[in-house]
């Protein structure tokens, strides 16, 4: 079970105890009587829940990284905010949009449901838009034919491996970002598994080429050789999107990063 289902049956059972105990028992019991321990507790409860509930579905959800794959972005065991109306408001649990505020853009950090397997929360950067042919041949990345602007800006030293990589600034739409590239890795990416729409996908001995279908995105890891992602689990349908990433509040192990992921 989702913690998103959980909470919706927790506010549900506290809520109708609320209007049970307001609307029937409250008339049943007399004056100098106690409220049950189970009307009291869901009646304490309930407004606290509420207020959760509302934050976590409609405004902003707090996710922790667990893995590498966005190196130098996000580090491993940030604590990490998602903007959770950017993209449109839409019913909890069930994921379905109600509400059209806005769509995704490249560069984008994106919160989402793993495609094969929804139950997963999956964090990535936006590259590709539905109807874009976007091509990643020797690290490189195009986009409608043309280059993504990239830059190198020296190494990042990995403290887990030891090792010192290439850092490189990439750019969309003028807006800039991090990544990584290990100049030992293969250039060329092997479709890891068969995926919805894979035909749209050619992939050879340089890399893929690939259309991004009506109403999914491309996502990629920042930590580019050591990410699995669309490159090798395919493209993420609009109704699996989570969020917009947006602010780090807490890493325990560097609280330096406090605020510093935007």
């Amino acid at each position: 079970m989702s913690f998103a289902l959980f909470l919706l049956l927790l506010l549900v059972v506290t809520g109708l105890v609320w209007l049970v105990d307001k609307y029937f028992l409250r008339n049943q019991r007399s004056t100098a009587a106690k409220q049950p321990w189970w009307v009291e507790y869901s009646i304490s409860f309930f407004p606290v829940i509420l207020v959760v509930f509302v934050l976590r579905s409609f405004l902003v959800e707090p996710f922790k990284i667990p893995s590498g794959s966005m190196i130098p972005t996000l580090l491993i065991g940030d604590f990490i905010l998602v903007n959770k109306y950017t993209y449109g408001i839409r019913i909890p649990v069930v994921n379905l949009k109600v509400v059209e505020l806005g769509s995704p853009r490249r560069g984008d950090v994106m919160v989402f449901r793993y495609p094969a397997d929804p139950s997963l929360d999956y964090i990535k950067r936006v590259v590709g838009l539905p109807g874009d042919r976007l091509e990643y041949r020797d690290k490189a990345l195009a986009v409608n034919g043309v280059p993504v602007p990239r830059r190198q800006t020296g190494d990042y030293e990995s403290r887990e491996r030891l090792q010192y990589f290439p850092r490189y600034l990439e750019a969309f739409d003028g807006r800039e970002h991090e990544i990584i590239l290990e100049k030992e890795a293969p250039g060329f990416v092997g479709r890891g598994m068969d995926f919805r729409h894979s035909e749209n996908c050619d992939y050879n001995s340089g890399g893929l080429v690939c259309t991004v279908p009506a109403g999914h995105y491309f996502v990629m890891g920042d930590n580019r050789d050591n990410s699995s992602d669309s490159r090798v689990w395919g493209f993420v349908p609009d109704e699996n999107i989570v969020g917009k990433a947006f602010f780090i509040w807490l890493n325990l192990n560097e609280l330096g990063r406090f605020g510093t992921f935007r």
